[in-house]
């Protein structure tokens, strides 16, 4: 009994994310218009079906008396429209492409004759925008995958939108949150005045109110720039709106395996450098996605890791040498070394032992060994990170 328990516990759990993220994502687009017969009359009570052609999911709803009709809430994607009404031919419209947070507009003329018989409309629908006063621009998936992009960093193609622009951040705002990731000024906003929102929900980093990375590409649908008069939903900031919808599964399995190699043995050394890099950079992951049950529950599951080593750098520095710590300055003021006398009081570049602190002498002892008489060192940090973005 306690076993059953726990797993309706489980089952009952995984229903009610699964219909949380399901509405998040479905909150992203919707269909929308009017339906008339020749005469131009309004025709009430039209049956209008929407159904998403990759994943069989169907929408229904019926006209009201002026005629119109409105279907919310759709989640990105190709879609089919049907129109019937009895003593009419059923209009449908096939080509209308929901994009994030945008809403097309296709408005049915019926014919008289039976509902058996259909009149087919394969162009395009138009994009009409009528729920937001915004202006936006989306990046559709084929350019995410396609255009190149440093890192495999999504976020990066915000700039492609003429109003938003990089701005340089720093390490106790930005990334001191999350490294290696891009601020944006969109319209003119400052760099923690945009929303962020993936699959509906908010994806803004508290710490200092700017965007988190977006999922890499393999695994990002689209996102959507809005920037200039935006919808109330966003009236908590001033600059822009980014909206990112994640890919989802469908009836087909589908799938992808890559990897990235960065590695020194593949470079050429700088010509003004000692050494190659050292740079070995491995970044792999994959994808998969399909169906559960046909028509009725998906999956989409995807991974990057990225793991990065490399040498140090060599940077040099100037630590005290055991003639230094005596009070001997000769060698340090030589034309070989820094080339100029240390000046008055210290008549021929020495001091006594007991001008110099007691305490600084204990720590010079404590610093690393010169590399020449001068006190020349070299030191570097070597470059060594992980990074692992799971996703489903």
């Amino acid at each position: 009994m306690k076993r059953i328990l726990i797993l309706l516990a489980v089952v009952s759990a995984f229903v009610i994310v699964t219909c949380v993220t399901a509405a998040g994502q479905g909150a992203t687009a919707q269909i929308s218009g009017t339906v008339k017969d020749q005469s131009g009359a309004v025709l009430p009570g039209a049956e209008i079906t929407a159904t998403q052609t990759e994943t069989g999911t169907v929408r229904m709803t019926l006209s009201d008396e002026t005629g119109s009709y409105v279907l919310p809430n759709l989640p990105v994607g190709p879609y089919k429209l049907e129109v019937s009404l009895a003593g009419f031919r059923t209009f449908v419209q096939s080509g209308i492409v929901l994009q994030v947070n945008s809403s097309t507009v296709v408005n049915a003329v019926l014919n008289v004759g039976q509902v058996s018989e259909t009149v087919e409309v394969q162009a395009n629908a138009a994009l009409v925008e009528t729920r937001s006063t915004g202006i936006g621009q989306v990046v559709e998936n084929a350019r995410i995958l396609e255009l190149p992009l440093i890192g495999r960093q999504v976020t990066d193609l915000i700039s492609i939108n003429g109003a938003a622009l990089p701005v340089q951040t720093t390490d106790t705002t930005y990334r001191g949150t999350y490294p290696n990731t891009t601020g944006f000024s969109i319209a003119g906003g400052l760099l923690g005045g945009n929303t962020y929102t993936l699959d509906g929900g908010m994806h803004n980093d508290v710490y200092a109110n700017y965007g988190l990375p977006l999922p890499f590409p393999d695994a990002l649908q689209e996102f959507k720039v809005e920037t200039s008069s935006l919808p109330a939903q966003y009236g908590f900031h001033s600059g822009g709106a980014v909206n990112a919808v994640t890919r989802s599964g469908t009836n087909d399995f589908h799938g992808s395996l890559f990897e990235f190699v960065r590695n020194y043995a593949f470079n050429a050394r700088n010509f003004f450098a000692p050494t190659r890099d050292g740079l070995k950079r491995n970044q792999y992951g994959g994808t998969i996605g399909g169906p559960i049950k046909k028509n009725k529950l998906f999956f989409f599951a995807g991974y990057q890791g990225t793991i990065t080593r490399q040498s140090p750098q060599s940077t040099f520095s100037f630590v005290p040498t055991a003639e230094m710590i005596a009070g001997d300055f000769t060698t340090y003021a030589s034309r070989a070394c820094q080339g100029r006398d240390l000046g008055v009081p210290f008549v021929n570049n020495r001091l006594a032992p007991s001008q110099i602190s007691p305490a600084a002498v204990n720590i010079a002892k404590r610093l690393p060994a010169a590399v020449d008489q001068c006190g020349r060192t070299s030191w570097g940090n070597p470059v060594a990170s992980d990074e692992y973005f799971p996703i489903g």
